[in-house]
């Protein structure tokens, strides 16, 4: 299994914080789309994706995920959690962050929300036809919160 960790932070200056990450990871975002970004570096086992907005009383990172290689993996680690009891959130299918994923989300006991998925494909990827009946994906950061999509436990 080849998982990366998914970290979203806010960024206040979201320029500022390119810049640093793109020196930092030595690339260029994969994604940028207006008031996101997203970075995919090669030496590291991380997905970080930064939005605009400040950090305030909410923090600076705003969900931590695991991305996995396949849907099969998202819906093992899915039944592995619910068998341990642990309350879930499943969004099977849906647009978020400028993607299509299969995930769900678990909450640790200080409120962290990690999220577990698949990224089945880039929405800029889509045939015309598919994006016209795909569900509306939201114009603001909020979409990669984990209460951007509907929720089901």
């Amino acid at each position: 299994m080849s998982a990366k960790v998914h970290l979203h932070m806010h960024a206040s200056d979201l320029g500022k914080s390119r810049d640093f990450y793109e020196r930092f990871f030595g690339s260029a975002p994969v994604k940028e789309k207006a008031g996101y970004v997203k970075f995919l570096p090669e030496w590291a086992p991380v997905n970080l994706a930064l939005s605009t907005g400040q950090s305030g009383g909410d923090g600076v990172v705003d969900h931590v995920g695991v991305q996995v290689d396949s849907p099969a993996g998202v819906m093992e680690q899915l039944a592995r959690v619910k068998t341990s009891g642990l309350p879930v959130r499943e969004e099977i299918g849906v647009d978020c962050c400028h993607a299509n994923q299969d995930k769900f989300w678990v909450r640790d006991p200080d409120g962290v929300e990690w999220e577990v998925y698949y990224l089945n494909y880039d929405l800029e990827d889509e045939t015309p036809k598919a994006r016209a009946t795909a569900l509306p994906l939201a114009q603001d950061a909020a979409c990669c919160a984990p209460s951007c999509c509907a929720t089901s436990s």
